[in-house]
C-alpha cells in the first residue's frame, strides 16, 4: 500500500479510497482516537500525512481485523505503539507474500491448461 502514497498531503476522500473505508468512519475515528490529528488547510478541509495514514491503518488492523473495541485499541496504541506498529507491519508483509503466492499458483494453473 505504501507505493500508492507518493503525495505529501491527502484529502479525506483520498485516504478513504486508499484504505477502502467510508469517510464517515475516518471522521468518527478522528473523534475517538487522540492519535489521529489531521491538519486543516486554508479551506478548513482535513489533510492527512503519510504518518496519519499509517496510524489509521494500524487502527483499522486493531479494530476491524483483530476485533478490538475502540477503547481497547486506543489503550493498546498508547501503551505499546511501537510493538503494535511492528506487529502490523509483519501482518501486512505476510498478506503481500500470500498475494504473491496466489498469483504464482494462478500462473502455474494457467500454464497447465
Amino acid at each position: 500500500m505504501n507505493d500508492k502514497l507518493s503525495k505529501k498531503f491527502y484529502k479525506i476522500g483520498d485516504v478513504a479510497e486508499i484504505l477502502n473505508i467510508p469517510t464517515s468512519t475516518l471522521r468518527f475515528w478522528e473523534k475517538e482516537f487522540t492519535v489521529i490529528k489531521p491538519k486543516r488547510n486554508a479551506k478548513n478541509l482535513r489533510v492527512y500525512t503519510v504518518k496519519d495514514i499509517e496510524t489509521i491503518k494500524m487502527i483499522y488492523y486493531l479494530v476491524k481485523e483483530k476485533g478490538l473495541k475502540l477503547d481497547a485499541a486506543q489503550a493498546m496504541i498508547k501503551r505499546n505503539r511501537d510493538g503494535i506498529s511492528k506487529q502490523f507491519e509483519v501482518v501486512e508483509r505476510l498478506k503481500q507474500v500470500r498475494d504473491q503466492l496466489i498469483q504464482l499458483d494462478n500462473a502455474l494453473a494457467a500454464m497447465k491448461t
